[in-house]
């Protein structure tokens, strides 16, 4: 059996950097494996203090969320955000009250980008709510839109086996994003909000704190997941680890610079973490903005948050280091390091450990 199934992990996700022009700005992908088309993009200014925006194709372009904020789906073209999702990358616009967020000139951004399938999507009637999903098995990753029944329901994500994470949206109302981790919770009846610093609680409103199966996965009635307010229209973010490319799972500080070791099966290229039991930034790495420093050439210091609006924080006290075959947190902040804190953690890949040729990465 091969190690993995995915040799070139910048074929379904690649960081991009680029420089704001305030005019239209398309954005052409560096990645190795055919620039490809995005169909999830997160965009951070890196220069100034603005949110962050999440688009994504089954939606369409100019319909974005902000992190942090719980405000319900923008759909404003004025505004001049995402104008077109392209064959190797994206464009920006540059709209009187938009641009500051993806496309001031002169200022740097960041764009993380996942693949799914080329904005199709199909009918999926395997729970009780009929969805609509966009899926990229290979890399096991949907994107999922439904509209809310108000009641317990079931919702199909498209996937071959059960996420374990799932990020949900509100779409036509304001109401916080709502994440879920099996890592945090194997039957997702503890939830985070990634708008906010706080720990995880019990919450079986949101998932129904019923463990997720290969087909569906449950809510409850909480306006998170469930509010027929306006509508109640939603989006969902289903991920589960596929060997060699992600890996979503926890690690327990230590306390000491000297941090624990987090094995992946890959090289990072994307990192982000969550303390869960007590408050704590959910932290953004990536190789890309790495900006190495001294002898350690490993090391990713340039902090972005997926909670705070803040610019890029470029310090060492607060870096990981990414390695061939997983991450070492070298930092003692309680955000990520607390001695016995728990924490969650997302990761996607540069490269795999070992290929499905058998050839291992180079040591790092």
């Amino acid at each position: 059996m091969a190690y993995t199934t995915i040799n070139d992990p910048s074929a379904h996700f690649h960081t991009q950097l680029y420089t704001g022009t305030g005019s239209l700005n398309s954005v052409a992908n560096g990645a190795n494996a055919g620039d490809f088309k995005p169909d999830w993009i997160q965009i951070k200014n890196r220069s100034a203090a603005w949110s962050g925006i999440v688009f994504d194709s089954s939606r369409g372009t100019n319909k974005a969320f902000f992190t942090p904020a719980n405000d319900l789906e923008t759909a404003n073209n004025a505004r001049g955000y995402l104008s077109a999702f392209n064959t190797d990358g994206f464009t920006v616009g540059a709209g009187s009250s938009g641009s500051d967020n993806v496309n001031t000139n002169g200022e740097n951004y960041v764009a993380w980008q996942w693949k799914v399938n080329g904005g199709t999507t199909a009918s999926n009637s395997n729970g009780s709510i009929t969805s609509t999903v966009q899926v990229n098995s290979t890399a096991g990753f949907s994107i999922v839109l439904y509209t809310a029944t108000g009641s317990n329901a079931t919702v199909g994500h498209g996937l071959s086996q059960a996420p374990e994470l799932v990020l949900t949206k509100g779409r036509s109302d304001n109401h916080s994003w709502i994440v879920a981790h099996k890592s945090d919770s194997s039957d997702f009846s503890k939830v985070l909000v990634l708008n906010t610093n706080a720990a995880s609680t019990t919450s079986t409103g949101n998932y129904g704190g019923v463990a997720p199966t290969n087909t569906v996965y449950s809510i409850g009635t909480s306006g998170g997941n469930n509010s027929t307010g306006n509508g109640g229209l939603y989006a969902a973010y289903a991920f589960h680890s596929v060997q060699g490319y992600s890996k979503f799972g926890k690690y327990t500080g230590n306390g000491l610079a000297d941090g624990p070791f987090i094995y992946t099966g890959f090289k990072p290229a994307y990192v982000w973490t969550k303390r869960t039991d007590d408050v704590g930034n959910w932290y953004i790495y990536d190789t890309v903005r790495n900006g190495d420093r001294g002898s350690n050439t490993n090391q990713a210091h340039k902090i972005l948050y997926l909670n705070d609006s803040s610019a890029e924080v470029d310090n060492s006290d607060r870096g990981i280091d990414m390695n061939a075959n997983g991450f070492k947190i070298r930092n003692t902040l309680g955000a990520t390091n607390a001695d016995g804190g728990t924490y969650i953690y997302a990761a996607f890949a540069s490269s795999p450990f070992v290929s499905s040729a058998g050839v291992p990465t180079t040591a790092r």
